[in-house]
Parts: C-alpha cells; structure tokens; sequence
C-alpha cells in the first residue's frame, strides 16, 4: 500500500513538474523571437524618420529658411543607421524634421507679417518721410502707396496725425511701385486741407 502510494505520488510530481517547465519555457521561446521582429521594425522606422526629415527639409531648403545645423542631425541619422543604433537614427531624424518644420513656419510667419505690416504714425512723420524709413519702403517717392493702402483713414495726403495706425502693404507689384512712384513725381503743387485732383486721379486707378 505504501509503495502503491509513494508511486501516485511520485508520478502526480513529475506531471506537475512537466507542467511547470512547460510553462517556464514559454516565455523563452517567444523572446528569442522578438528581438529580430523589434530590430527589423527599427530598420524600417528609421529609414522612415530620415525620408520624412529629408522631405521636410526639401520644403524649408526652397523657401530658404532651413537652419544651419539641421541636415547635420540627417547626417548624424544616417551614420546612426549604418552603426545599427537605429533609436537614435530615428531620434536624430525626428529633430531635424521638427527644425525644418519650425524653421519653414517661422520664415512664413515673418513674410506674413511683412506682408501685412503697420506704422504708428509719430510727431513729424508726413508720408514723405515714412515711406523713405529703411523698414517700410526705403523709397521716399513710393509714399502713394501708403496713402491709396489707408485712403479711408487720410483725407488729406498731405495732413496726417500723430498716433494714426497706417497699414504698409509690402506685396505691392512692380507695376503698382512704378505708379506710385510716377505720381509722387508728377502730383503737381498741393495745399493743405486739400484734395488734389492729381490724388484723386491716382487712387481710381
């Protein structure tokens, strides 16, 4: 009776022996898989990373605004790459795309804002003077185009007032440069408190 027992003992252990490594060996098997799945997937992340970088550069080298160091983090992604450690090609790769996105939205940013610019009229200004300011016009003769960009705000071009808000239109096109420029040197004389003709001529056109 005792053998009898000992030995459903000693198989009831050995099963659930067999059970316990079964079990423990599971995880083993399905890690030294992952590793190559995981590794492969970098790969391919990171090329990705460096296509979207190199895209998002391509952009930014057109409008010229890309920042000096930003295709240097590219190149430091690749040689990352080539050396296997493609975390940081991809890490590498994802600044740089991030600059040249800045880089892009900053430079637009600024065009837009010169684009649709403004000017604080002061004690003195005429528009003579502000046209001919190195950050509006740089042009004292271009100063029509101040006046036609704000007729609703000037009655008189030649009588403006301190604290006015003058929008600069900075989009002008060459032909629009070249009649504002035509008409400043051919107005004619001018009275204060008066509209010219001449002005009125200029801003039907």
């Amino acid at each position: 009776m005792k053998i009898k027992n000992m030995l459903k003992y000693s198989g009831l252990a050995a099963l659930v022996l067999t059970v316990a490594v079964g079990c423990a060996s599971t995880p083993q098997q399905s890690t030294t898989a992952a590793p190559t799945q995981a590794a492969a997937t970098s790969a391919q992340d990171a090329q990705q990373a460096v296509d979207a970088a190199k895209a998002e550069i391509a952009k930014a080298n057109a409008a010229g605004a890309t920042w000096r160091d930003t295709e240097g983090l590219v190149k430091q992604a690749e040689d990352a790459m080539k050396a296997g450690d493609n975390a940081k090609a991809v890490m590498l790769a994802n600044e740089a795309q991030k600059q040249a996105a800045d880089a892009l939205a900053q430079h637009q940013a600024e065009m837009a804002k010169m684009a649709a610019g403004s000017y604080t009229v002061a004690h003195g200004d005429c528009l003579w003077t502000i046209a001919g300011k190195s950050d509006i016009y740089g042009n004292p003769y271009e100063w029509p185009l101040i006046y036609k960009a704000n007729h609703d705000k000037i009655k008189d071009a030649d009588l403006i007032y301190p604290g006015q808000v003058f929008s600069i239109t900075r989009s002008a096109s060459a032909a629009d440069i070249a009649a504002a420029v035509k008409h400043a040197k051919t107005r004619g004389a001018w009275a204060l408190g008066k509209v010219e003709a001449s002005d009125t001529a200029y801003l039907a056109q």
